[in-house]
Order: C-alpha cells, then sequence, then structure tokens
C-alpha cells in the first residue's frame, strides 16, 4: 500500500540532490572585489573625473586655449570665466581642460609604450638566461640615475616637444617595467605546467604568449597604473623647466610655469592647474592601491 507522503511522479527531488552551484569566472569575482575596494573606488571617481574631462574637452569649452584678450588679463574666477583668465587674458577654464586632454594622452602614451617594450625585454630576459645578463646591466646603468633627471637630460638633447617628452617618459620608466615582468617570467618559468609544455614539445614563443605572460599580467597592471600617474606628473614638471610642450601648448606644466610670475596678484593661475594635477595623481595613487590590493594574492591571503 503506497504511503499518503509519497512524492508524485515527476516531482522535483530538491530534498534528496542538491543543485551545484554555478561557479563564478575568476575575471567575474576580480571585477566584483575591485568594485567592493574603498580604495580602488575612490581612485576611479577622480581619475574617472579628470579623464572624463580630458575626453569631453572639446564639449566643456567652446573657448580657444590660446585666444588672447588683453582686456581680460587677471580677471578673477567668475560667472564669465569659470577659472578666471591669465596674464594674457586667456582663459584659464579652456586650458586646464586641454591641458587635462594632453595629460591624458600623454600618460596613455607612455603607458602603451611601456606596456609593450617593457614587456618584451623582461619577458626575453627572464625566459632566455644568455640574454638575461646583457639586458639586465643595460637596466641597471639607465636605473642609476633618478628618473626626472635623466628624462630632463634626454628632452634637452632631443629638444622641447611633446612627442620627445613621450619619448625621454618612456625610456626612463620601461626598465622598471621590464625588471618587474622579468621577476614574474623567472618564477612562472618553473612551475610544473610550464616544465610539462616544454616537455611536450611546445615552443619558446608558444609557452611564453600561452602560459608565461598570462600569469604575470597582475603585477604588470599595477605597474602600469602607479606609471600612468608618474608620467602625467613627470610631464608636468619637464614642461615646467620648458622642456615639454612648447609654449603656447596648453599643459599643466606650462600653466603653473607662466603663473608663478603672478603667485601674489593671480594666485588662481598656478593653483588650479596645481589642484588638477594632484587629483590625477591622487586618483591613480589609490587606483594602483586597490589594484594592488586585489590582484596581489599574498595580500589576499594576509586579509
Amino acid at each position: 500500500m503506497a504511503s499518503d507522503t509519497a512524492m508524485p511522479a515527476g516531482a522535483p527531488l530538491e530534498d534528496e540532490l542538491e543543485v551545484p552551484e554555478r561557479r563564478q569566472s575568476p575575471l567575474r569575482m576580480t571585477v566584483v572585489r575591485l568594485f567592493r575596494h574603498q580604495l580602488f573606488l575612490s581612485g576611479l571617481v577622480l581619475f574617472g573625473l579628470i579623464a572624463v574631462v580630458g575626453v569631453l574637452a572639446p564639449l566643456l569649452t567652446d573657448i580657444n586655449p590660446n585666444k588672447l584678450g588683453m582686456r581680460t588679463r587677471f580677471q578673477a574666477p567668475d560667472a564669465a570665466f569659470l577659472f578666471g583668465t591669465d596674464n594674457f587674458g586667456r582663459s584659464l577654464w579652456s586650458r586646464t581642460v586641454w591641458g587635462a586632454q594632453l595629460s591624458m594622452m600623454i600618460g596613455l602614451s607612455v603607458v602603451l609604450l611601456n606596456a609593450v617594450f617593457g614587456t618584451l625585454i623582461g619577458a626575453l630576459a627572464g625566459y632566455f638566461p644568455r640574454l638575461d645578463n646583457v639586458l639586465m646591466r643595460v637596466n641597471d646603468a639607465l636605473m642609476a640615475f633618478p628618473a626626472i633627471l635623466l628624462a630632463i637630460a634626454i628632452t634637452a638633447v632631443l629638444g622641447p616637444s611633446i612627442v620627445n617628452a613621450i619619448l625621454a617618459l618612456a625610456i626612463v620608466y620601461i626598465p622598471r617595467t621590464a625588471r618587474i615582468v622579468r621577476a614574474s617570467v623567472i618564477v612562472l618559468r618553473e612551475m610544473e605546467y610550464v616544465q610539462a609544455a616544454i616537455a611536450a614539445g611546445a615552443g619558446h614563443w608558444r609557452i611564453l604568449r600561452r602560459h608565461i605572460l598570462p600569469n604575470a599580467m597582475a603585477p604588470l597592471i599595477v605597474q602600469l597604473s602607479f606609471l600612468f600617474a608618474y608620467a602625467v606628473l613627470s610631464e608636468a614638471t619637464l614642461s615646467f623647466l620648458g622642456l615639454g610642450a612648447v609654449p603656447p601648448t596648453p599643459t599643466w606644466g606650462n600653466i603653473m610655469a607662466e603663473g608663478r610670475q603672478y603667485m601674489v596678484e593671480a594666485p588662481w593661475i598656478i593653483t588650479i592647474p596645481g589642484i588638477a594635477l594632484m587629483i590625477t595623481v591622487m586618483g591613480l595613487n589609490l587606483l594602483g592601491d586597490g589594484l594592488r590590493d586585489v590582484l596581489d594574492p599574498r595580500l589576499r591571503i594576509q586579509q
């Protein structure tokens, strides 16, 4: 005799069988952790604000940043001129906004050059011991000089321009990126799955491309985020010294260089681009700290 509590045919066996949870992809889990990290979010907001201003510069202002207005010289910030005017009557709002775009372009260019050549040099040095000694001695020679002094020397030889500033900063920072990639490659080269790929007859370039470099991306991404901040700050320094973009190109360094003579009667000329530079560098540093905390497995274990 069938029990009254017997389960009807075709009913789901929820009590007897547990449906396994769908595993989230590592990328999705990393993104979720990033957006829960306060430092990363703070940096993203600060840097994102400057990046959006730079990208939307043509829409945010229709005033030529180099348009002179001798009747409006040293005008304090007001409704007509949001950030005031400089010693030539030029709109400081327009020059600061276009300067943000130029800073983003220079920083991104330096980061891309480092991502390509720094990764290539570091991978070759870390994977091929015969190349390691030669490449790292050149690296050590370049890193023996303070970064900004070497950049000043290179731009002094090449001449002041935006392209030369990008090349100088790339030359200065590529050795630092290469050393970080090299350290990761040396560790990954000894992993069992890499040794198994070598035993299976996989070629060197296939091993680097498929097995080593993808697993070396975490420290590289963190390094590039900090490098973006260094590049923006160093470019402003070069322009301030007259070795970056040639005036009247609107860069934050150029604006501050022109405003240093008028710090008493027109302090906004040097203060406003300085604040923009501070927000950018702080945002990128917070962004890098958040990336490091999330992507570094040793820090995750300690947490």
